[in-house]
């Protein structure tokens, strides 16, 4: 199941009806930690792996880390390859995975974030705020039916990044 939201509050009641108490959840873009205190909340007996790169999240997220004791954050950016496979060799896959990388800015970004990272984690629930993607999926008009029924991608395998993706050139596919 992918899920595309673009308003926060919508985006919060579909992280706490989506997310299991044993779930193991990899969040994109934590910011400061208010969605992942509903995460943490609701993965109580899972684990949380909150990523970001603005200055404000160190702090606020120790704040998180010291009420929750099942989140783990990491300072890093999540469009690095060497974020991926920090991550990849520490869990492997994910049960959920939740991205918010500014919410209504860059979805082209967005959606590369997203796809390597579900093609490599594997999720089985994915939810993503992006008022470009959902502006985008909700105005096509398609002629085929290709489905998946995961939180990644099936219908595209196990390509690995795709080798065009110049912007992502410290991306590699060894994961």
């Amino acid at each position: 199941m992918i899920k595309i939201v673009y308003d926060i509050q919508v985006y919060r009641d579909n992280l706490e009806y989506i997310i299991k108490k044993d779930d193991l959840v990899v969040e994109l873009g934590c910011h400061v930690g208010n969605s992942t205190r509903i995460i943490a909340e609701k993965a109580l007996n899972g684990k949380v792996i909150a990523i970001d790169n603005s200055p404000e999240a160190t702090e606020a997220m120790q704040s998180v880390r010291d009420n929750y004791s099942n989140v783990q954050f990491i300072k890093a950016d999540v469009r690095l390859h060497e974020t991926l496979e920090k991550v990849y060799k520490y869990i492997g896959e994910c049960d959920v995975l939740s991205v918010d990388l500014g919410g209504g800015y860059h979805p082209d970004t967005t959606f590369k974030v997203y796809f390597i990272w579900s093609s490599t984690l594997k999720p089985k629930k994915t939810i993503i705020r992006n008022r470009g993607l959902l502006d985008f999926v909700s105005s096509s008009v398609v002629d085929e039916d290709i489905k998946s029924s995961e939180g990644w991608l099936e219908s595209s395998g196990d390509a690995g990044i795709p080798p065009r993706l110049k912007e992502f050139k410290l991306w590699s596919n060894k994961l």
